[in-house]
C-alpha cells in the first residue's frame, strides 16, 4: 500500500512521517478508500446502505452512523461466538483486544485482525530516530522495561480474549524484533520468561534483578503507564532487601517457583555472588529519602518512557522526587482501537504533551463538544475531519479502522493545540465517560484531578502527609446529594497524637477541592443547595493495591491497569468503603457570588 511506510532507516522513517503529515488530507482519503474498498462485501456496511465499491467521504458519511461501542457489541458478539462470516471486516479476525475495564467495570471487546500488531510496530519504528535525536548515544544502551501480560480467555467461538498490551508484550518476541530492535534492547540476556511470567509478583521481583545485575548498561526505564512504574518502586521499596539478599548470595529467593523463569535467572542472572552490587543497592534503598532512588541505581537512565498524560499527569510530581528530576517522555497515544499519535517533541514539558495524530494510521473525525450539554449527547451531524479541527475546540475522537471499526467514538476527548505541517496535533484531555454529577453540574475527569492539584498544594504545608491514590463517587443516597473522594494518604505522623491536626487538614482540604470546582457546582452549593457538602473519605494503606489486585483478578493486566478516577461498580464501592478508617466533610460553602 502507498501510502505505508516501507522498511528503510531512522532517514527514512523520519522522512515518512514528514510526508505523511504534509499531506494530510490527501492521505485521509486514501485511508478511508482502502478501508472501504477492502471490506466492500461486509455486512455491516450493506446494513447501512452504502453502496458496493463507493469511496466517498461525503457519501459514507451520509449511510454510516456514528456509533458507540455498546451498538457494536451484538456484532463484536456473534464473532466472539464463533460467526466467521464477514461482519466487519473482509480479512478473517484473530484475536480480540480487551480493554482495562477499569471505568466500568467489564472490559469492550475490540476484534484485531493478524495486520494490527504489525501496524503498532510499524508507527514505533519512528520512535527510535526521534528519541535519538533527543538523546545521543540511546540506540548502543539498554532499556529496562516493566512490561506484564495476562491470562488470555477463549471465547465460545475459539478466539482468544487477551489485553492489547499483552498481546504487544508477546508479540516483541513472536516477530522476532528483540535481538535487532534498539527500542527495545531489554536488560538481561533475554527477559522473555521475566515478561511473560503471569505472576505479578515474580514478574517485578526478576526484572528488577536483571537491570541490577545491568545498572551501568540502563539508558532508559519504561512501562506503559506512569502508575505502573510507581506501583515498580513501591515494590522495590517493600522487597529490596530480599532482592539484595539473592544478590549477595549468588542465589534465587524460593518465592520464584515459575519453574521455567527460575532457571533462566539462574542460567543468565543470578549466577554467582555480587556482594558489591548488593551492598550499593543496599545503601541506596535502605534510608527514609528515596528522592532520585532511580538515578543512584541507574547511573546512566537518560529519560523515562511512560504514558503521563490525562489521569496520569497526578504522577508528575512523585515520579520526578524517584527519579532526581530525569526527563519523563510521553511518546505514545494509544488505546484498544489502535495506536493512533506520536508526540514528536519528546523534550516538551510533560504537562504539555501533544499527540501528532499520523494520517495513515486510520480515518479519523472529530465530534465538536459543546460544554451546555452532556458529552454523551452531542449531535453527530458536525463531525470534522482531521485536517478541519480548530485550535483550543475540544473533540472527542471518532474513528475508522483497517480492522472494521466504522465511525466509532473512543470516547477520548482531545484539544488541539497546533499543527506539525498539515497536521494537527492534540492534547489529551480527558476520558469522555469519566464524571461525576449529582445534580445538573457536571465534573470531569480532567476537572477533578485540577481541584486534586490543590490538594497537593495544600498537603505540601504538612510536610509529613502526601496523597498515595484517590478515586471519586458520585452519593446520590444522601439528600441533597454530594461528591465523595476517597483518598490513599502516606503519613509519618502518630494517629493516636496526631488525629486533631489531620481532621484539621483534610477539613481545609475539602474546603479546597469545593473552592476550586466549576461555577455551575459552587452555585448549586451555595445559592440553590442541591448538592450537599463534599467528603473525603481516607482508606487505610494498601487500599487501592487491593483495588488493584481486584482489577487483576478480574482479567485486567498489570500494565495495562488505570486507577479508575471515578467509581460505579457495586464490588468496588464495597471495597473502598471496607477501608475507610475517618471522613471529614467541607466545614463551610465555598466561595460563589452571583
Amino acid at each position: 500500500m502507498g501510502i505505508h511506510q516501507e522498511n528503510g532507516d531512522s532517514n527514512n522513517a523520519l522522512k515518512f512521517i514528514e510526508d505523511v503529515t504534509s499531506r494530510c488530507d490527501e492521505v485521509q482519503c486514501q485511508v478511508l478508500a482502502e478501508i472501504l474498498s477492502q471490506n466492500a462485501e461486509v455486512e455491516y456496511l450493506k446494513r447501512y446502505g452504502l453502496p458496493k465499491g463507493c469511496v466517498d467521504r461525503e457519501k459514507f458519511k451520509s449511510k454510516v452512523p456514528v456509533v458507540m461501542y455498546e451498538e457494536l457489541k451484538s456484532d463484536i458478539q456473534r464473532i466472539a461466538n464463533g460467526d466467521f462470516s464477514p461482519i466487519l471486516c473482509a480479512r478473517p479476525f484473530t484475536q480480540l483486544f480487551s480493554s482495562s475495564g477499569t471505568s466500568g467495570g467489564e472490559p469492550n471487546l475490540i476484534p484485531a485482525t493478524d495486520q494490527e500488531i504489525p501496524r503498532r510496530h510499524q508507527q514505533y519504528k519512528v520512535l527510535l530516530p526521534l528519541l535519538s535525536q533527543c538523546f545521543p548515544g540511546m540506540e548502543s544502551g539498554k532499556v529496562l522495561s516493566f512490561l506484564f501480560i495476562r491470562d488470555e480467555t477463549k471465547t465460545q467461538g475459539g478466539l482468544m480474549a487477551v489485553g492489547c498490551l499483552t498481546s504487544y508484550n508477546k508479540s516483541l518476541y513472536d516477530l522476532g524484533n528483540t535481538p535487532c530492535d534498539p527500542y527495545n534492547n531489554f536488560t538481561g540476556p533475554n527477559p522473555k520468561e521475566a515478561i511473560l511470567c503471569l505472576d505479578n509478583f515474580q514478574s517485578i521481583y526478576t526484572q528488577l534483578l536483571c537491570g541490577f545485575y545491568q545498572r551501568h548498561e540502563v539508558v532508559r526505564v519504561d512501562s506503559h503507564f506512569a502508575s505502573t512504574l510507581v506501583v515498580v518502586i513501591h515494590f522495590l521499596r517493600d522487597h529490596y532487601s530480599e532482592l539484595c539478599d539473592d544478590m549477595s548470595s549468588g542465589t534465587l529467593s524460593s518465592k520464584i517457583s515459575d519453574m521455567a523463569l527460575r532457571a533462566h535467572m539462574a542460567e543468565h542472572v543470578v549466577k554467582q555472588p555480587e556482594p558489591e552490587l548488593a551492598k550499593l543497592v543496599y545503601n541506596a534503598c535502605k534510608g527514609e529519602n528515596w528522592e532520585g532512588i532511580l538515578k543512584k541505581i541507574w547511573p546512566n537512565i537518560k529519560y523515562l518512557d511512560i504514558i503521563i498524560t490525562g489521569s496520569m499527569a497526578q504522577y508528575i510530581p512523585i515520579l520526578n522526587f524517584y527519579s532526581g528530576g530525569v526527563p519523563i517522555v510521553s511518546l505514545k497515544y494509544t488505546c484498544s482501537e489502535g495506536a493512533f499519535g506520536i508526540n514528536l517533541n519528546p523534550l516538551c514539558d510533560p504537562y504539555e504533551v501533544s499527540y501528532t495524530l499520523i494520517p495513515n494510521m486510520a480515518y479519523f473525525e472529530f465530534l465538536p463538544l459543546n460544554t451546555s450539554s452532556s458529552d454523551r449527547e452531542q449531535s453527530s451531524d458536525q463531525l470534522v475531519d482531521l485536517a478541519d479541527v480548530k485550535v483550543g475546540h475540544e473533540y472527542e475522537l471518532v474513528v475508522t479502522t483497517y480492522d472494521g471499526l466504522y465511525r466509532l467514538r473512543v470516547e477520548d476527548v482531545l484539544s488541539p493545540t497546533g499543527f506539525y505541517n498539515s497536521t494537527p496535533q492534540f492534547k489529551f484531555v480527558r476520558r469522555n465517560n469519566v464524571l461525576l454529577s449529582v445534580h445538573a453540574e457536571k465534573t470531569t475527569e480532567s476537572e477533578l484531578q485540577n481541584t486534586m492539584e490543590k490538594v497537593y498544594d495544600v498537603l505540601q504545608n504538612f510536610g509529613t502527609i502526601r496523597v498515595v491514590d484517590y478515586t471519586s463517587y458520585a452519593d446520590v443516597k444522601t439528600i441533597p446529594g454530594h461528591y465523595v473522594i476517597y483518598c490513599e494518604l502516606s503519613t509519618t505522623t502518630s494517629d493516636a497524637t496526631n488525629k486533631l491536626g489531620l481532621d484539621g487538614v483534610m477539613e481545609k482540604c475539602c474546603l479546597t477541592i469545593e473552592d476550586s470546582m466549576s461555577y455551575v457546582y459552587r452555585y448549586y452549593r451555595v445559592h440553590n443547595p442541591a448538592i450537599g457538602p463534599l467528603e473525603i473519605r481516607v482508606v487505610k494503606k494498601g487500599t487501592f493495591d487491593k483495588m488493584r489486585d481486584f482489577a487483576i483478578s478480574r482479567g485486567a493486566s498489570l500494565g495495562q491497569y488505570k486507577v479508575p478516577r471515578c467509581v460505579k461498580f457495586i464490588p468496588l464501592l464495597e471495597l473502598l468503603n471496607s477501608g475507610v478508617i475517618s471522613t471529614h466533610f467541607s466545614p463551610s460553602l465555598p466561595h460563589c457570588s452571583l
